[in-house]
């Protein structure tokens, strides 16, 4: 535990891996200066958790977001009466993605982080996880990191005829804030890396996948009425247990971030021979995110 010299700021890491809970902080009436140690610790700890913020107004949510960067308005997810720039991630609607993710990585530029705000806890159960994938990355071999750095991935969505995005992204991506390399594939929204053969990709992937969840690599924060997460979605993922019936609401902020940057594809993709089955035209529907 770290005390700021210069405010009220308290830091609690809350894992090895990442994480950090944050007291003495009032995102109601937040300061330059807080701000500017919150956004520290956001690149410190990857994701923070800021407790005892009941009476947060959506106002302050959204400006809070705002500092970071542009707010996004998301394109299909229930929105916060008066205010589309907060969604709803509500259990009751729909609100449970209890999967590895990485947030819309399926976009030209994905989001840069979330901040999430709880408002309605079941009484035990519905915890969120996160992983670091600096971690992820820096514990393969090297022999493994050095081909991952000379490929690319398609990410892909599509909720029945309403909505469908793809986007192409270096499997191993470079953070612009703090310039460490990172995994970046995730199973919910990754299709296939185009350089390889389906197979091949197929098998990778999975190993990946499997990978960079591994528990060393993670975190878990138990949830309060009022608490507030903010996360770094260029290094992290996230899976939200479902393991509750009772209701469980949350307000979400999402910052928009820049095109992902790495190294450029060392090969050509693969072209599949006349008659050679290669990606199916179903792969990576999603029909409820």
């Amino acid at each position: 535990m770290s005390v700021s010299p210069t405010s009220q700021l308290v830091v609690k890491p809350v894992a090895g891996a990442l994480g950090a809970e944050l007291h003495g902080i009032d995102l109601e009436h937040l300061t330059d200066e807080v701000f500017a140690e919150i956004h520290q610790a956001l690149l410190d700890y990857l994701v923070v958790f800021i407790v005892g913020q009941q009476g947060l107004s959506p106002q302050a949510h959204i400006a809070f977001g705002r500092r970071f960067g542009e707010v996004e308005l998301h394109p299909y997810l229930p929105r916060l009466d008066g205010h589309p720039e907060i969604v709803l991630i509500d259990s009751e609607r729909g609100g449970k993605v209890d999967v590895w993710h990485t947030d819309m990585t399926f976009h030209q530029s994905p989001p840069q982080a979330s901040i999430l705000r709880m408002i309605t806890c079941p009484s035990r159960g519905g915890d969120t996880m996160w992983t670091n994938q600096y971690l992820a990355y820096e514990q393969l071999s090297a022999p493994l990191r050095d081909m991952l750095d000379g490929l690319t991935a398609v990410h892909r969505i599509r909720i029945g005829d309403e909505f469908t995005s793809r986007a192409e992204h270096p499997v191993v991506r470079v953070h612009p804030e703090t310039g460490r390399r990172s995994l970046y594939v995730n199973r919910l929204f990754t299709s296939h890396i185009p350089q390889l053969t389906r197979n091949e990709s197929d098998t990778l992937l999975q190993h990946l996948f499997e990978f960079s969840v591994a528990p060393q690599f993670s975190c878990r924060f138990s949830w309060r009425p009022g608490d507030v997460a903010v996360w770094d979605n260029r290094v992290t993922q996230h899976y939200a247990l479902n393991d509750y019936a009772e209701p469980r609401l949350g307000q979400r902020v999402t910052v928009l971030g820049d095109h992902p940057e790495g190294d450029p594809a060392r090969w050509p993709d693969y072209r599949a021979a006349p008659g050679e089955r290669y990606w199916p035209a179903t792969v990576n529907a999603v029909e409820n995110y």
